[in-house]
């Protein structure tokens, strides 16, 4: 399943980074629709809002399908149908949905017939490995380019910061039977794990169904265009792009994202195991460790041992090569820390 994940970039870099070519090839970022709502966090969860992509004509009936718009919805998809007065009255779990019973389950299937398929936006998600000791978070994200940390500026016309993790999603928009604004909702499709995931997933095997879920992720701009153009693409080609993916990289990280509301870079800093497990160096885990520590020089304390204590205890001495941990700090250290709760424990 997928019941914790990271979206850190500003709304303006959501959108650069969300970047397509429309049906006639002309460059083309995603408009935002409310905007004001969306807040950038480390540590999302369900019943959260964040950031989706779906069609504009999904809004505007005599838009061009292939045209994509970026709204803020809440993670938890309610069906339409639902006739209570309260969506949290809502009485079984909907953030995740299953690739195999997505087309027979009443909550996704009418939403997934009408096309309300949308996309998922993260910087990556957190899954947990059980331990004798307890449980072990990793971040898991698509592999970085080493270029995404010198090139990246503002007002770029080609993004070249932290490739966003893309996940197929349903949407749905429920109405409230008294009336009033309507509520836009989605959930995240998952499908068995991947051979490289199985290692965190190895000791949640489900009888008869293979290992636990993770997301379906959509690599690359026409797996998304696919996804996204449901006048184009009807559900029964859609669903077919459901696959799992081997491109995918992760790294563990601190127990200090169990709590949901820390949210902070430490959430995703890469940390070492010691002992415990032998986790190999990745150029993925280097890009984000030296993006983190890049996250600190825009600061008054820029020197390492004047850094906050929880940084000097997940940064180590960095590769000369970069990597795509070493991408990551950089990248948020342009960001800065999420607008909401940027201080909070």
């Amino acid at each position: 399943m997928c019941g914790r994940t990271a979206c850190s970039l500003a709304a303006d870099n959501l959108r650069r980074a969300c970047a397509y070519r429309d049906r006639r090839g002309r460059h083309r970022q995603p408009e935002w629709v409310r905007q004001e709502r969306y807040q950038p966090s480390y540590n999302k969860g369900p019943q959260s809002s964040g950031p989706v992509l779906l069609s504009r004509r999904h809004l505007h009936q005599d838009a061009d399908s292939s045209e994509r718009v970026l709204m803020d919805m809440r993670w938890g998809l309610v069906p339409s149908w639902f006739k209570q007065d309260n969506p949290s009255k809502l009485q079984f779990n909907t953030s995740n949905c299953r690739s195999d019973t997505m087309l027979s389950k009443s909550s996704y299937k009418g939403a997934l017939l009408k096309g309300k398929r949308c996309v998922v936006l993260a910087d990556g998600f957190y899954e947990w490995q059980q331990q004798s000791g307890g449980k072990q978070p990793y971040f898991i994200y698509f592999p970085q380019t080493k270029d995404a940390t010198d090139k990246e500026m503002e007002g770029d016309e080609e993004w070249k910061g932290w490739r966003l993790l893309t996940m197929a999603g349903i949407f749905d928009c429920w109405e409230p039977p008294g009336g009033g604004e309507m509520l836009y909702t989605y959930t995240i499709i998952t499908v068995d794990a991947s051979k490289d995931v199985s290692f965190i997933h190895h000791r949640q095997v489900r009888a008869g169904r293979g290992i636990a879920g993770m997301p379906a992720i959509l690599d690359g701009d026409e797996a998304i265009r696919k996804w996204l153009d449901f006048a184009e693409v009807p559900t029964q080609e859609a669903v077919k792009l459901i696959q799992p993916t081997e491109n995918i990289v992760f790294h563990p990280v601190s127990t200090f994202v169990n709590n949901i509301r820390n949210n902070t870079p430490e959430c995703v800093a890469p940390i070492e195991l010691g002992a415990k497990k032998e986790v190999k160096a990745t150029p993925s885990n280097k890009v984000m460790l030296g993006w983190l520590k890049k996250s600190q020089e825009g600061s008054p304390q820029k020197k390492e041992n004047n850094l906050p204590k929880w940084t000097s205890q997940f940064i180590h001495s960095p590769s000369p090569k970069k990597t795509s941990a070493d991408v990551l700090q950089q990248w948020l250290g342009k960001q800065g820390q999420p607008a909401a709760k940027k201080h909070k424990a």
